[in-house]
């Protein structure tokens, strides 16, 4: 019989009848088989059977009770076979050596293990229990580790096997603590606490439970603190501190807090980064301000999951768009583009919050646009649509405001109605009596403005047939552009008085014809002073320019022309005095003789003489440096530059200049293989002998 596991939970077995065997003989047995590792078969053996009896032998087998038979001495008979030596000789052979088959077989064969459910445990023997705790024992779980120590627990400190059973319960329970600490790091921390205050409170390892528990709870509460400060940073879309924070996890005594949970961590920062990359971009286009960009913003305000930890953030931001599109479409509206304003409000999706103000907005757009008909129906309409606005809603006040406004307006659309009928007319009495209807409007009504600018226009096209008569005669009267008619003409228009709706016209026509009379006045003055100028007489011809007054029609052509001869003035003195400085001819007077001359303007006269005088004295110039170059080529380095860009020989004088700067300082020579017929060196005092080439510029 094999050994049979311990299930589940064990009950106690109910008392029972010992089959065949009293309880003292039971405990025995048990006590036996500890001792000796056995226990003794219960089974027993059928009896060896006999020869083949004859027909009058009766024979009793299974240890059931033999009858007596009673056989006649005298008449009984042993069979021949018995008599025979070769069988007696083969049963001397065999029967020994069966029995001791038997017997052998009887001694090996081994006892069965005890069925541990099956026990009725108050009457079970020490051994007994210890090897049911054992067994339970083996299978290193906390019930059954927790069974196996209740087990032997209840056996008494002066049994025999007491130091054993004390040594297996310190061990079990220290097994119900290491299983406990692999509940702890598979990161179920009260289960870890309930299995390992399962050890018995009087062992010796019950010392360790409450410490194990307090380092467990320490360690759990340090990553839920670093765990929740992370969240913190996240939700502060402080990314980086996050990531640092996810990474003390991995210092954390607990494989649950520093694998699962880190990696749970680090997967939430990454994903909340990225909402928190839309949610940057979703303000980014916020900005511009723009129905489109706004709608973008809003489309990925909302791709942010609730449980992404960004999702609050997103959901403050979905009302600032949406009030945003809002403010766009009032602006619309008050720019009296209720169609665009109307569009751009039903585009705002109801994540923003906004859908009953929406909806109130939309109501009153269309309202509004109903009345900018100007008609009484068009008011009317607007009327019934702003009175569908509820006494709860916060617009109620401005609907209930314009409705006011509107019933006002109805009326003064009556008046302006009449009276743009009237003005229609045209004649100056029909006009007035337009002009009286629309001034019934009283100031401070909607359609005050409108009407005040149709009354100014009415009175415009009175004032206009009033005065034009006087503008038609000052034409007529001008048409001769003589001083006398164009005088006449000039008063019939003053007539119009200021502020008169032909003013702004007479006083154009009234600027025109003065100026004709100016411009007859002052052209002989401007025709005698040219004729002077162009004789030379430039001095008689500015003072006689100079009679025509500022601001005359003429007065521009003037002064343009006395500016001129100024000009040519300052020329001649200017020229004059170079002349006279070049005279002495040294290079500082040449120098500024060539100053002078160059202020002569281009469009002078004079400026070709010039001209030729600067190339003249540029010459004189170079012929004075290459002269004191023979002698000091540094001076006549110093003279040749003074000769400007505007004289002929200035590219001549450059070439000059390099030649001989060239030759003051030379070119190191590259290397004696390049050079081989190379001179004896000169000394410093030779190498100032200049050639004649170089002297004369060849």
């Amino acid at each position: 019989m094999t050994e049979r596991d311990i299930p589940e939970s064990w009950l106690p077995s109910s008392p029972k009848e010992p089959d065949n065997m009293t309880r003292t003989s039971r405990e025995q047995q048990v006590s036996e088989t500890h001792a000796s590792g056995v226990q003794a078969s219960g089974s027993t053996f059928k009896s060896v059977k006999r020869s083949k009896p004859t027909d009058s032998e009766e024979i009793s087998i299974d240890n059931q009770p033999k009858e007596t038979v009673s056989l006649s001495t005298s008449s009984w008979k042993l069979p021949k076979w018995t008599k025979s030596w070769v069988l007696w000789t083969l049963l001397l052979a065999l029967v020994p050596g069966a029995i001791a088959f038997v017997s052998t077989a009887m001694l090996l064969k081994l006892p069965s293990a005890p069925n541990c459910p099956s026990i009725f445990w108050p009457l079970a023997s020490a051994s007994v229990r210890l090897h049911c705790a054992q067994l339970a024992a083996s299978k290193q779980t906390v019930k059954d580790l927790v069974q196996a120590i209740a087990l032997v627990k209840e056996l008494p400190e002066s049994h025999p096997l007491h130091e054993e059973i004390d040594r297996l319960i310190e061990q079990w329970s220290r097994d119900i603590l290491q299983l406990a600490d692999q509940s702890f790091q598979a990161g179920s921390l009260d289960e870890a606490i309930a299995t390992a205050r399962q050890v018995p409170q009087d062992e010796s390892a019950y010392k360790l439970v409450e410490t194990q528990i307090t380092k467990w709870q320490s360690t759990w509460w340090d990553a839920e603190g670093i765990y929740k400060k992370a969240e913190a940073q996240m939700r502060e879309q402080k990314w980086h501190q996050a990531f640092m924070l996810a990474a003390k996890l991995l210092r954390i005594d607990n494989n649950y807090w520093a694998t699962t949970k880190y990696d749970q961590l680090n997967r939430l920062i990454v994903s909340a980064r990225e909402d928190g990359d839309k949610l940057v971009k979703a303000k980014t286009l916020a900005e511009s301000r723009s129905v489109n960009n706004l709608l973008k913003a809003i489309q990925l305000a909302e791709s942010v999951q609730r449980d992404s930890y960004v999702y609050p953030k997103a959901q403050e931001v979905l009302p600032k768009f949406g009030r945003e599109m809002l403010e766009l479409a009032q602006a619309k509206l008050d720019g009296k583009d209720a169609d665009e304003a109307i569009s751009i409000a039903q585009k705002i999706p109801p994540s923003t919050g906004h859908q009953m103000e929406i909806e109130d907005f939309i109501v009153l757009a269309e309202a509004q646009r109903n009345a900018w008909l100007g008609s009484t129906s068009g008011l009317e309409a607007a009327i019934a649509q702003a009175q569908q606005i509820e006494a709860t809603r916060p617009v109620y006040a401005k609907a209930q405001k314009l409705i006011a406004s509107w019933q006002l307006e109805i009326q003064d659309v009556a008046h302006l109605e009449k009276a743009r009928s009237l003005a229609s007319l045209g004649s100056i009495n029909d006009l007035a009596a337009a002009i009286a209807e629309a001034q019934l409007i009283p100031k401070n009504n909607p359609r005050a403005q409108e009407a005040r600018q149709e009354i100014g226009n009415w009175v415009a096209q009175v004032q206009t047939i009033e005065d034009r008569p006087y503008l038609d005669r000052a034409d007529q009267i001008a048409m001769f552009n003589d001083v006398n008619t164009l005088q006449a003409a000039i008063a019939e228009a003053g007539q119009i008085r200021r502020g008169r709706a032909l003013y702004q016209e007479a006083r154009r026509k009234i600027g025109n014809w003065t100026a004709k009379i100016q411009r007859i006045e002052d052209q002989p003055y401007l025709d005698r002073a040219r004729e002077l100028a162009n004789s030379g007489d430039l001095p008689s011809a500015i003072a006689t320019a100079g009679q025509i007054a500022s601001g005359r029609a003429l007065s521009g052509e003037a002064q343009a022309d006395i500016n001129e001869w100024q000009g040519q003035i300052r020329a001649r003195e200017n020229w004059k005095r170079a002349q006279e400085v070049a005279i002495t001819g040294t290079p500082q007077a040449l120098v500024e003789a060539i100053r002078l001359a160059n202020r002569v303007p281009d469009g002078s006269l004079l400026r070709n003489d010039a001209n030729v005088a600067i190339d003249q004295w540029g010459q004189q110039l170079l012929d004075i440096a290459r002269a004191q170059g023979e002698s000091d080529m540094v001076k006549g380095i110093e003279i040749a530059r003074l000769i400007p860009r505007t004289s002929a020989v200035y590219s001549a004088a450059q070439e000059q200049i390099r030649a001989w700067e060239e030759y003051l300082n030379p070119q190191p020579q590259e290397s004696p293989q390049e050079s081989p017929q190379e001179s004896p060196q000169e000394s410093p005092q030779e190498s100032y002998t200049v050639p004649s080439t170089i002297i004369e510029g060849q």
